[in-house]
């Protein structure tokens, strides 16, 4: 493995916490979710608050939903203010265990861990991802949001890898129209990655009048993300007149929120989504769109905050050494997830790393073991 260095100190394994009694009936639970929900309904401009639901318990395991255990408290430091810090995540059954691992991330190696807010976007009502979250974060301050699918169900162009297709994906498009209004900066981060830094440092950059700030990668071959299409019509390439474009990830990013509804930056990305539909110019999901509009006019933010690729290419995520350098933030972009590749009993050397974080109970019984 490359030489790194984070920017705290060793992370230490806290003694894991004993495991719950056994749960009720899955039925039932399920049934009092079902009935909570009703009572407290997600919509796409409300939503179910973090004091709305106490649930103290753990759920039995289902086909779709992992068991956790519960997460210790963080409370905050004595020179925390009263200002929150605003971090937004999807949220679905098929990468919830990489949501809990990031949640639980940011929190332990936050100075002010209370003061962080949550805003979990969702595509569909799914209450034991919901009972997942309360129960292993019970004092979590968080919010859950409706992202309606049809927004973007006819936008959508098949790329090179089928979870790059879904819905949900295209979620931070409308990241500006779905929280409220009063919340005014975000952080979005994805779910494959954990932060060993305190986020705050992230929240304090300074965004110079940009819409969003990122680590920016100019070394990178700026041509492969768009087709020969693309690059051969002058028209299409006229987009990037006046700027040098790089590449970013879209994974990692703060965002004035304020100034992407102003500007319309919705609206600029979906209009190159519809060019794709007619000719199609990039391969790659979601990204392309958001590089035709802002690559090149960002705020760049150092490196440190996305050692992003660790699970490898989008075809076949093969394993990837970490970059020399300072990391506070680790990303396992690409296609191999390190909870997959842990189970599978074939990890990459850098799922070691991400290991320590992860809350999912057949993962805890194993260190206990």
């Amino acid at each position: 493995m490359d030489r790194m260095a984070f920017s705290t100190p060793p992370i230490i394994r806290r003694p894991p916490l004993p495991l719950p009694p056994p749960p009720s009936p899955p039925l039932l639970i399920c049934l009092l979710s079902f009935l909570l929900f009703n009572l407290h309904p997600v919509t796409t401009a409300t939503t179910a608050t973090a004091g709305s639901i106490r649930l103290g318990i753990i759920l039995k395991p289902t086909l779709d939903v992992p068991i956790f255990q519960e997460a210790p408290s963080f409370p905050n430091s004595e020179t925390c203010g009263p200002d929150k810090i605003h971090v937004a995540m999807t949220l679905d059954s098929n990468y919830l265990r990489g949501t809990i691992a990031a949640v639980l991330s940011i929190l332990q190696h936050s100075t002010c861990p209370e003061s962080i807010e949550f805003h979990f976007l969702w595509s569909r009502f799914e209450p034991l991802v919901f009972s997942s979250i309360k129960s292993t974060f019970p004092y979590l301050n968080f919010k859950v949001y409706r992202f309606e699918t049809q927004r973007v169900r006819g936008k959508i162009s098949k790329s090179v890898r089928q979870a790059l297709d879904q819905p949900l994906n295209y979620a931070r498009i409308y990241l500006a129209d779905i929280i409220p209004s009063d919340v005014k900066r975000v952080i979005y981060l994805d779910s494959d990655l954990v932060v060993v830094d305190d986020i705050a440092k992230l929240w304090e950059v300074e965004l110079d009048n940009k819409v969003v700030a990122a680590p920016e990668y100019c070394h990178a071959n700026f041509t492969k993300y768009f087709t020969d299409v693309f690059w051969s019509d002058s028209n299409l390439t006229q987009t990037f007149s006046g700027r040098k474009p790089c590449y970013f990830n879209t994974g990692v990013m703060v965002v004035d929120v304020e100034k992407w509804r102003n500007g319309g930056y919705r609206e600029k990305v979906e209009e190159w989504m519809s060019v794709q539909k007619q000719k199609r110019i990039y391969q790659l999901g979601s990204l392309p769109p958001f590089l035709l509009v802002l690559a090149g006019d960002i705020k760049g933010v150092d490196h440190r905050w996305n050692q992003h690729g660790l699970g490898g290419d989008n075809v076949e995520g093969k394993c990837r050494s970490l970059h020399p350098g300072p990391i506070s933030l680790l990303h396992w972009s690409g296609k191999g997830k390190p909870w997959l590749r842990l189970d599978s009993r074939k990890p990459c050397t850098v799922d070691h790393l991400w290991a320590p974080y992860d809350l999912h109970r057949s993962a805890t019984q194993h260190l206990e073991e």
